[in-house]
Formats: C-alpha cells, sequence, structure tokens
C-alpha cells in the first residue's frame, strides 16, 4: 500500500533524490550504482526510502531476489528523466539569454592541488574571471569519492580529481599529472638507506605502511607489493602526517615534499621500481546540455595547462 505522500513542494533535496534513484534505474540495483554514486549501499537504501517516503509511492523492490521497478517507479522515472533534463535546459538556456556571463560554478578539486607546479588551476580562475567577472565561484575540496558522488548528484558542475577508473556518465578532460614515489620520514630505519638492488617486494612488507582507503593507483601499487595498510588515510595531508612521523611508510607526490620540510624529513625509496604517475582531469557529467559558463571554465582550464588536453573514453 502506497504511504502517505510529504512532499509539498519540490526541493533541492528532492532533485538530488531524483538523480539517485535514475542512477540506481540505469544500473539496475543498488549494489550495481554503488560505484557510480560512490556512496554505500545503505546510503544509497536509504535515499530511495526517502524519496518513496516523500513521493507516498513503493518505486522499486529489492532484496535477495534481486531489483525491479515497481509500475509506480517506472512511472516516477520516465518524469524524472524528463525533469532533470527540463532542469538542466532551463539553466543553460538562461544562461544563453544573457548577453554576459553571470550566476555560480559550483567545482571541486581533490585535496594538495594548489601544490601541485603542474596544476595551473589558479591561472585557470585569473583568466576565466577576466573574461566573465559577474560569475561566482562556489569552491570545496573534497575526496575522490565524495567529488564523484557529487558531480553525478548535481551538487558540483565540474571537479578537478584524479582519473584513474572512468565512469560512463561522467566525462574526462585531461589536464596535469602528479608524479608519485614512495617515502618514509627521518626516523625510519630505512631513511637514508640506498635501496639500489634491494627487493621491494622482499623489503617493504617488514615495516608499517599508510595508503589510501579507496580505489586508487595507491592501493593497486601496494596490492602488488603485498603491502598491508596498517593506516588508513582519504587524503595526502593526511598520509604526509603519518609518514613524517618516521613510523610509516606511504606514497606521496613529488610535489608535496618541497612544502613539508624537504628531503632533509622525507626519503624516497625504490623511485626506479615504484614511481609512479596520476592524470588528473576536468571532470563534467556526460551528456548534460551546453552551460555557457562550465564551457568558458573548461576552456580556461585546457589553455592554461602545458599538454595538449584530451577527451578521455570510460574505462
Amino acid at each position: 500500500m502506497a504511504k502517505q505522500a510529504i512532499l509539498k513542494s519540490l526541493g533541492d533535496v528532492d532533485i538530488r533524490l531524483l538523480r539517485v534513484f535514475s542512477v540506481v534505474a540505469a544500473c539496475n540495483g543498488i549494489a550495481a550504482s554503488e560505484m557510480e554514486l560512490n556512496i554505500g549501499k545503505s546510503t544509497i537504501s536509504r535515499h530511495i526510502s526517502d524519496l518513496e517516503t516523500r513521493l507516498g509511492l513503493r518505486l522499486c523492490l529489492r532484496g535477495p531476489s534481486g531489483f525491479q521497478l515497481t509500475s509506480e517507479g517506472e512511472q516516477v522515472l520516465k518524469l524524472a528523466t524528463h525533469l532533470l533534463a527540463q532542469i538542466d535546459e532551463f539553466r543553460s538556456d538562461v544562461d544563453a539569454i544573457q548577453s554576459t556571463l553571470s550566476g555560480t560554478i559550483r567545482f571541486g578539486v581533490y585535496d594538495q592541488s594548489s601544490t601541485n607546479p603542474q596544476a595551473q588551476i589558479d591561472k585557470a580562475i585569473e583568466k576565466f574571471d577576466q573574461i566573465a567577472p559577474n560569475v561566482s565561484l562556489e569552491i570545496s575540496m573534497d575526496t575522490l569519492t565524495a567529488l564523484e558522488a557529487n558531480i553525478l548528484n548535481g551538487s558540483i558542475d565540474l571537479a578537478i580529481m584524479p582519473a584513474y577508473q572512468t565512469s560512463p556518465m561522467l566525462s574526462y578532460t585531461e589536464l596535469y599529472c602528479a608524479n608519485m614515489n614512495l617515502y618514509c620520514g627521518k626516523g625510519h630505519p630505512l631513511f637514508g638507506r640506498d635501496t639500489h638492488g634491494l627487493d621491494p617486494k622482499a623489503t617493504l612488507p617488514a615495516y608499517k605502511y599508510a595508503g589510501y582507503s579507496f580505489n586508487s593507483p595507491n592501493m593497486r601499487v601496494s596490492n602488488m607489493l603485498g603491502l598491508e595498510r596498517t593506516a588508513s588515510v582519504k587524503d595526502e595531508e593526511s598520509l604526509a602526517l603519518l609518514v613524517q612521523s618516521g613510523r610509516y611508510l606511504g606514497f606521496l607526490g613529488d610535489h608535496l615534499i618541497p612544502c613539508i620540510g624537504g628531503h632533509s624529513q622525507f626519503w624516497r625509496l625504490f623511485s626506479k621500481e615504484l614511481s609512479y604517475s596520476v592524470q588528473f582531469a576536468a571532470v563534467t557529467r556526460r551528456n548534460q546540455r551546453p552551460n555557457r559558463k562550465i564551457e568558458a571554465f573548461l576552456k580556461c582550464l585546457i589553455e592554461t595547462h602545458p599538454s595538449p588536453s584530451t577527451l578521455l573514453t570510460s574505462a
């Protein structure tokens, strides 16, 4: 039996819930949508339940037997798809009417972006402000998981983040790279030691290792080496603190080291064997209607980065 609806007006919360529901339906299940939304299954399930309560309708059947939209859910999905498209159209059409760019761009950046000399985000902002002085910027710094989720649910318009595992629902434009190496801090038994000729797989497991708790090149390399995380982090600043303690090994961006004490405090290990590069990209939702503000900002990002930018296809 349908619940009594509590939806009296349509607000931002309802739009976000409808976006989550649309992704779940497109992925044909909560578990399958977990990677696309980058939030846990329990949180996704709660969002769907909240939407059902607000609409007073049972939208889907979910359980051991699998996921299936109800007839009401199929109707709501059609309406939601149309509504979300209309919202995007309205924003773009209003933007197109105006002779000058105005409004707000909401974008997120991954932590430590400001310390990488290859990242010319500040130059892009300067260039954009010269051509669109009436546009306001709302900038947030967040984890990779949160940034992807916020793009998909419409909380932000664009993110500058690692493009390690691409999503078919997002578009990626290459900007710059970060070179990563394994470091230890002053006081660690390996500090100052020449690792040439040593086997990293045989040497490193004897020491504590700190790494990222989400799917990333960091996790891939640590798994390859058989390193077990004894400390987990979500951002590079936290990882740097652990390495700096002299008790943990960890992969850090080479660009970060001069900002936090230099090589008198951090020692690079197995640089030839274990270094890797992370590609950063400007990320937006795929197939959204053109938005003059976002297009102009993307153009500024591309023009201020030295390497030719290309549109990455989903992996």
